[in-house]
């Protein structure tokens, strides 16, 4: 308490000593010394008093400084910041790299990447954090509350994989890809790789696939984990054969992992290997991933495993059988999934039901899918099953008188739709929508109308509606 007192008084008299030329109508020196920000920036200096503590001699009010930098997000503090990634106590460097990671301007990637490839592992997780933060807008968090955080995602990555990731057309930065990537294959340190691994999905860094893919087969198994969650993120179905060997993996959580990710990218040579698994393995988990794993797959030769399994006394597998035959799009299958609907009593079992039903063109429980949105639990699901019907052709005039729902939350997640699955026609609708009352859901529609005419653009096709700015 003592030193916490005595740290905030030497800050305040540093500070007034600071700005007593002021007073006195003086100029301060312009002069550098050793160490000191460039000429250019003395102008920065003379404003913001707290650079200046950047160079005290006490290390507390070094770190006191960088932290309140931060909290200002000074942007002319950033060469200053940059250069206190090299001072002496390893406090100040992490409440240096902190605060840069606050100011959201571009000069500051270069000195996250320079902090990336640091000796410092704190420091190296900290600024790929950082440097991921700089797109999703979610900074690192210092302390206990980060390392807590930061745990309990890491419990969490293992039973139910983060599916964070940039919007899409948002451009990154190659420099940022290369910095990650090279951070991934640097073996100081793994929890700096697996960091990177985890970022290099979030950010949907196709230029990474093949180093994804040998991280995938590491002996860390978290590392492993975390490769594979990216590639599924990623989605290059390149990538997909290259992972097969992996279902022979003795490590159960890898085994599974791969099931499901080799299922996204649609990875059709593992369909005997994923069926062999879900008929014979004597681990419930893995029969669970495995068919799940198939049912990304929709195959048509899996029809009758996947019908069958709608009887399944396990709910997660019944769920699965579901959406299999979502995608095999079977019509001669409907007679047994309005069976399954009228006596199933799971409600993800259910959803999963309705979500095939839909697929197959009956559209009697289109709008239990939609008011499931607002739902905290089964909102995370219901989206991304719009988001996959959304893509079947014409089926987005389907969706669009939804957007007028009473209830927010239902026009909040309908944008998100959007945003991954619309085409030119939703343009008008998010235009309207970004006018909507609901502080909540303007945001989203203009942030979805943004990232929807950067995915247009990018897949060359010019937005004719809805392109005013």
């Amino acid at each position: 308490m003592r030193r916490s007192l005595a740290v905030s008084w030497v800050l305040v008299l540093l500070i007034l000593a600071t700005e007593i030329p002021f007073l006195f109508g003086q100029a301060p020196s312009t002069g550098t010394t050793q160490g000191s920000i460039s000429p250019a920036n003395s102008s920065t200096t003379a404003t913001n008093p707290l650079i200046n503590l950047l160079k005290s001699s006490d290390e507390g009010v070094r770190a006191r400084a960088a932290r309140d930098l931060g909290k200002a997000r000074d942007a002319s503090a950033i060469p200053a910041l940059a250069e206190a990634l090299s001072d002496p106590s390893e406090k100040v460097r992490r409440e240096a790299l902190l605060a840069l990671s606050q100011i959201h301007r571009p000069e500051v990637l270069d000195a996250l990447i320079k902090a990336s490839q640091g000796s410092d592992e704190e420091n190296r997780v900290l600024a790929v954090q950082s440097l991921v933060g700089y797109y999703t807008g979610t900074v690192p968090t210092p302390g206990f509350t980060g390392f807590v955080k930061k745990n309990w995602q890491r419990t969490k990555t293992h039973s139910n994989p983060d599916n964070t990731r940039i919007d899409p057309g948002l451009s990154v930065e190659p420099k940022v890809i290369t910095a990650l990537d090279a951070t991934l294959k640097d073996t100081r340190s793994n929890r700096a790789s697996r960091e990177a691994a985890k970022g290099l999905g979030i950010l949907v860094a196709r230029a990474a696939v093949p180093d994804l893919v040998k991280a995938a087969h590491s002996s860390d198994e978290t590392l492993s984990l975390e490769a594979l969650n990216a590639l599924s993120k990623i989605e290059d179905r390149s990538a997909g054969g290259e992972l097969v060997d992996l279902l022979d993996s003795p490590d159960k959580d890898i085994k599974q992992q791969a099931s499901v990710t080799i299922g996204i990218l649609r990875t059709g040579q593992a369909a005997p290997k994923l069926q062999s698994i879900f008929e014979s393995e004597t681990d419930q988990k893995s029969k669970e991933k495995a068919l799940e794993g198939l049912a990304y797959l929709g195959t048509p030769v899996s029809t009758p495993l996947f019908t069958k399994a709608l009887g399944s006394d396990d709910k997660v597998i019944r769920t699965s059988a579901a959406e299999g035959l979502a995608r095999t799009a079977d019509p001669k299958t409907l007679p047994e999934l309005e069976k399954a609907v009228m006596t199933e009593k799971d409600a993800n079992a259910k959803l999963a039901i309705q979500y095939a039903m839909t697929a197959l063109g009956k559209l009697d429980y289109l709008s239990d899918i939609v008011n499931d949105l607002s739902s905290k639990t089964r909102g995370d699901v219901a989206q991304p099953y719009l988001i996959e019907l959304a893509r079947t052709p014409g089926f987005l005039p389907k969706l669009y008188p939804y957007l007028q729902s009473p209830n927010a939350g239902v026009r909040n997640r309908l944008c998100a739709v959007l945003m991954f699955s619309g085409d030119q026609t939703s343009l008008d609708q998010l235009d309207r929508l970004s006018h909507d009352p609901n502080g909540d859901v303007s945001a989203q529609a203009l942030r979805a109308r943004r990232a929807l005419r950067a995915r247009l653009e990018a897949a060359g096709t010019t937005p004719t509606t809805g392109s005013h700015q």
